[in-house]
């Protein structure tokens, strides 16, 4: 994301907790003649989100997008997962998180009557899927959110976006600990790149929707689920859950 809009000339404020992945970032999007303010936060801290968009208005005195996309993801039975490392943790970085970092940017964005917040959720926040319980939790979360803020500050010309997309080549799956006794994981041929799913969001910037999903079909999936939640309960408990749990 980083790279492509950097390229496109935006000045960019790069936000997370590893503050030498940032500023190694940072430098290479400086070398192609871009600018990027590296900030090293943790959004799961409402201190830390409140001085990032303080530092972001020192420095550039304006804030036109919010690209909200902190989350991570412990899937496992529910029973399994650590009260507050794997339950409140998820809780706290993607949603409360993402919350906060929105409130954070409105007053500027108000007072300016313009900006667009982009909210990252994920297929998990339309379909709940076992062992996804708070994960998809979170992002029903985000979903919600994302459609009751839209329309608060429509009025103030201020977009909000939702962008909904399924399993993405990153780090998300080395740090989630998914555990299957069956090994059934999402075909790599069936994930996206990072780069499909920072171009959607590039394209998404220029031209505010309310919802995307990526890929694109996987709005009839969606469709199926909110028709037929019977039909689907009994596929995924044939081919997944009791498979999985030996009862």
């Amino acid at each position: 994301m980083a790279r492509r809009f950097g390229q496109a000339g935006y000045r960019l404020v790069l936000a997370a907790r590893r503050f030498d992945r940032l500023s190694a970032l940072a430098d290479e999007i400086g070398a192609q003649g871009g600018e990027a303010l590296p900030v090293s936060a943790d959004l799961s801290q409402l201190s830390d989100i409140q001085r990032l968009v303080q530092v972001t208005l020192d420095h550039y005195h304006q804030i036109d997008i919010l690209f909200n996309n902190a989350g991570f993801g412990r899937l496992d039975w529910l029973e399994g997962l650590d009260p507050l490392v794997d339950v409140q943790a998820q809780i706290q970085v993607n949603l409360l998180g993402l919350i906060w970092t929105a409130q954070a940017v409105l007053p500027p964005m108000i007072e300016r009557r313009s900006g667009h917040i982009i909210n990252v959720g994920s297929l998990a926040g339309w379909i709940a899927s076992p062992t996804y319980s708070i994960y998809a939790a979170t992002k029903f979360g985000v979903r919600g959110f994302t459609d009751s803020l839209r329309r608060e500050v429509s009025v103030y010309g201020i977009h909000v976006s939702g962008i909904y997309p399924g399993s993405v080549d990153t780090e998300f799956r080395a740090h989630a600990r998914i555990r299957r006794k069956t090994g059934m994981i999402t075909p790599k041929r069936m994930r996206l790149t990072a780069e499909q799913v920072a171009q959607a969001v590039f394209q998404l910037a220029q031209h505010p929707r309310r919802v995307v999903f990526l890929p694109g079909y996987m709005r009839w999936v969606v469709a199926l689920n909110g028709l037929f939640p019977g039909l689907v309960d009994w596929v995924v408990r044939k081919r997944f859950v009791e498979r999985e749990r030996e009862h």
